[in-house]
């Protein structure tokens, strides 16, 4: 038995500026759907967000949705803010008796996207506003959820916990994300928007290229032969006009039709399968070999009259040709070490060396480099003309854009007009047009279609200079680094040779190492001073404790990991609220227990470690 229908879109037409950006466009939405809507940029994935809302009224076609059924919307620009704390914000559309029943979710939620409930919204950045309009739809928990780059400015923490959460999640979502494999992870059917139509595919995005390269495979072939019959035809009505018969006249006219309409759907087709033809010459290879270097740099910040560490004994040597991926939670340090790198702040203590005469191209995520009331022609030329120098030769403006899949037409457009996506590709046509020798990316993934994700893989891969990429796109990384520099907080910073997926296997142990060493500084000196008295040996039973301990560790860090995943179900609360509440305080006591055996840990191995065992 097939789900309930919930919302349905027949022989929908959508005009804009006259042009129709869909035309006969038909699909059906059921209950408990979980959809990957896939398309190139500027295709009308928003637009179609908003006929689904029914924001946006059809021009021609019907639009149907079940009685009383809800739609939530997570829009990818944050809405206008109010001064009003995260909490009011989260429940600004809810009753006030709802509230008090709500409150548990709103602080697994919140907590989950380290967001403080009790903050101003206008004192917020814009990534911890866009995580602030994620929670409230996830607490508004919607029939039909939809969500446009729901993982924007999240951290990998942040991003593991959702895709568990929609996972879980009791009605129907569809979801626009430039995240590969976040997408693979949690959706069951791919809605693929290309050129006005609708391509629907009923087995999630882990099939997608598969799928899409056989129906691209088929029209190919589809192309072909018409042509051919085309060409037969034509051949055929041709001798037939010299017997000035009226009816092959009118045959002939139908075929120029024909081969018209052809010569479109080619047109059509090449502009589906095209690429961005770019490519970075191998003109780096005799750069210095040193890059930079951070030697024991410490680097903190006051918050409320105590020192939070950023950096702490940090060390780091960049050389021409490394690869590095940088990731971590939000407030981890990238930022800071980034600034460091680019010489715009100091640090505390130690030395940052940076090559005197290394040039640098830096993508930043903000775009702050582009001005929205600039032209695509004054971006990539701001001293006017039609040319521009790229890669040393003279390239024609329009030629350039091109390469990077705009439409000529649109120089003139200012950057305001622009989507996301379109505003990333023109970011990197700029600097690519004169890549310097050490490239430096700030989640650069932010906002592209798949197939400008693709061409920028195969972009960096050919790319002979030094890179660096701030990103939490699990699967670009792997794509892309060939080293990963984890932030780990409290000034803990762990290195690993390999993609994400290596840090990943190994990222358990650097966590069980990383909370051996973040105690307090009183701590280890009381520790110390125990030691002072004469170096001995181990005793047998603290020998046999420490040799127990790890096994002991793991066991709690696994009930921990599946306490967290069990109350990250939506449903557990009001299914069973006395197994939620004995959950919830058995997860509190869990981590306490788990703070302890870390804490006894790290003092038998520094009473061991001072005794010179």
């Amino acid at each position: 038995m097939s789900s309930q229908l919930i919302l349905s879109i027949k022989e929908a037409m959508v005009r804009f500026n006259e042009k129709p950006i869909f035309e006969n466009l038909s699909f059906n939405i059921h209950r408990g759907s979980r959809i990957a809507l896939v398309g190139k940029n500027g295709v009308g994935k928003s637009t179609l967000m908003n006929v689904i809302t029914g924001f946006l009224d059809l021009d021609e076609g019907e639009r149907w949705e079940d009685i009383g059924i809800s739609i939530g919307y997570l829009k990818q620009d944050n809405e206008k803010i109010n001064n009003e704390t995260i909490f009011d914000y989260i429940f600004r559309k809810f009753k006030q008796e709802d509230k008090e029943s709500l409150k548990y979710k709103v602080d697994i939620i919140a907590s989950s996207l380290d967001l403080n409930t009790s903050q101003n919204m206008t004192l917020l950045s814009g990534g911890q506003l866009r995580r602030a309009a994620l929670a409230r739809s996830l607490v508004e928990e919607p029939e039909i959820l939809l969500l446009d780059e729901p993982t924007n400015h999240l951290d990998l923490d942040a991003i593991n916990w959702l895709e568990n959460y929609l996972l879980n999640y009791p009605g129907t979502f569809l979801c626009v994300s430039h995240d590969k494999m976040f997408l693979k992870n949690v959706t069951n059917r791919v809605f693929w928007l290309d050129r006005g139509n609708l391509r629907v595919s009923p087995k999630g995005f882990k099939d997608f290229d598969n799928w899409s390269s056989d129906l691209l495979d088929q029209e190919a072939r589809e192309l072909k032969n018409r042509k051919q019959s085309i060409l037969v035809d034509i051949e055929w009505a041709s001798r037939g006009v010299k017997a000035r018969v009226k009816r092959n006249i009118r045959r002939l006219e139908k075929v120029q039709e024909m081969k018209k309409k052809l010569k479109d759907d080619e047109s059509s087709y090449r502009k589906a399968v095209s690429k961005i033809s770019y490519k970075i010459p191998d003109q780096f290879e005799n750069s210095s070999k040193m890059i930079g270097e951070f030697f024991n740099v410490y680097k903190s910040y006051k918050q409320k009259d105590r020192d939070i560490k950023i950096l702490n004994k940090f060390n780091l040597r960049i050389q021409r040709g490394d690869r590095i991926g940088i990731l971590g939670k939000n407030g981890s340090g990238k930022t800071t070490f980034l600034k460091l790198l680019l010489k715009e702040i100091d640090p505390d203590l130690g030395k940052v060396k940076i090559k005197k005469d290394i040039e640098i191209s830096y993508f930043d995520q903000n775009r702050r480099i582009l001005d929205n009331n600039s032209t695509l022609k004054d971006v990539l030329s701001p001293m006017g003309g039609d040319y521009i120098e790229v890669l040393g030769k003279q390239r024609h403006i329009y030629g350039y854009l091109k390469d990077f899949l705009f439409d000529p037409k649109k120089i003139n457009e200012k950057v305001f007009q622009l989507s996301g996506g379109e505003k990333n590709r023109l970011l990197l046509a700029k600097i690519l047009a004169n890549p310097k020798s050490l490239l430096i990316l700030d989640e650069p993934t932010n906002d592209l279609d798949m197939d400008t994700l693709d061409i920028l893989e195969e972009i960096l891969i050919n790319y002979k200079g030094t890179l660096l990429i701030v990103s939490h796109d699990r699967d670009f990384l792997d794509q892309t680094v060939t080293k990963i520099i984890g932030f780990e907080g409290n000034g803990v910073v762990n290195q690993c040779v390999g993609g994400y997926s290596e840090y990943l296997k190994k990222q358990k142990q650097f966590l069980k190492n990383d909370n051996f060493q973040n105690k307090s500084e009183s701590q280890n000196k009381e520790i110390k001073e125990k030691n002072t008295q004469g170096k001995r040996k181990l005793s047998f039973k603290l020998e046999f404790e420490l040799k127990n301990l790890p096994s002991r560790i793991l066991e709690k860090e696994i009930e921990i990991d599946n306490l967290t995943k069990k109350l990250t179900n939506p449903d557990l609360y009001q299914n069973d609220p006395e197994d939620f509440n004995t959950s919830s305080e058995r997860l509190v006591l869990a981590k306490s227990e788990l703070e302890k055996l870390e804490t006894r840990w790290l003092e038998i191995e520094e009473e061991k470690e001072n005794n010179n065992v």
